[in-house]
């Protein structure tokens, strides 16, 4: 399976040579944002948001000072709109608190922020800090349990698989191109096979 899991990785590789993340960001802070408020809202939402709620509050320290309501307004259109804005704050003001404003890397350190998952601790500490790491969000999972590489929608236990196939200075980049493939080929209820680079690895195409 592991060798089945590096022809996965060589195949999107070549298909997809740029894996960066589609959130706009200039510093570990602004990423740790824009992923919260990711949630259940698409990147290119994220994207037009964050610069009028950058422009009032650009730092840990400014945002753990803002007010929740006047944050709320500025997220309005991200949806759940209370609960993100609410999280921003807090996490800012632990941010200050705890580790001197700066963005930690320690997964304990991460998930312990308000708001912040593993999902969103493995995005940072791969994109920011370039250790491996394995970012699982629905592209992820679908794709992985079609291609025959996990075999659960358990977000945990799909990392917990793919940590023993993939090699660990490719597990990032991996989950990047997993999204990149989701979006343009590997759609949700309606996967194009017949223009999939991965068709000849995946257990989906091999049955339909």
């Amino acid at each position: 399976m592991r060798d089945k899991a590096s022809r996965i990785v060589d195949l999107l590789k070549t298909e997809y040579p740029d894996s960066l993340c589609s959130l706009e960001y200039t510093d570990p802070f602004h990423l740790l944002v824009a992923v919260r408020l990711a949630a259940q809202c698409t990147d290119a939402r994220v994207n037009l948001v964050m610069p009028a709620l950058l422009q009032s509050y650009p730092t840990p320290q400014a945002m753990a000072a803002a007010d929740v309501l006047h944050v709320e307004q500025l997220v309005h259109s991200c949806g759940f709109y209370r609960a993100k804005a609410r999280d921003l704050v807090a996490m800012a003001g632990q941010l200050c608190t705890l580790h001197g404003g700066n963005v930690p890397q320690g997964m304990d350190e991460l998930t312990a922020l308000p708001g912040v998952g593993r999902k969103t601790a493995n995005l940072i500490r791969g994109d920011v800090f370039g250790l491996p790491a394995i970012v699982v969000d629905t592209h992820c999972i679908r794709i992985t349990n079609l291609l025959g590489l996990t075999d659960t929608k358990n977000p945990a236990k799909v990392e917990q698989q793919l940590l023993q196939l993939l090699d660990p200075a490719e597990s990032n980049d991996f989950c990047h191109r997993l999204v990149l493939h989701g979006r343009a080929v590997c759609i949700a209820r309606r996967p194009q096979c017949g223009a999939c680079v991965l068709a000849g690895e995946c257990d989906f195409a091999q049955l339909r």
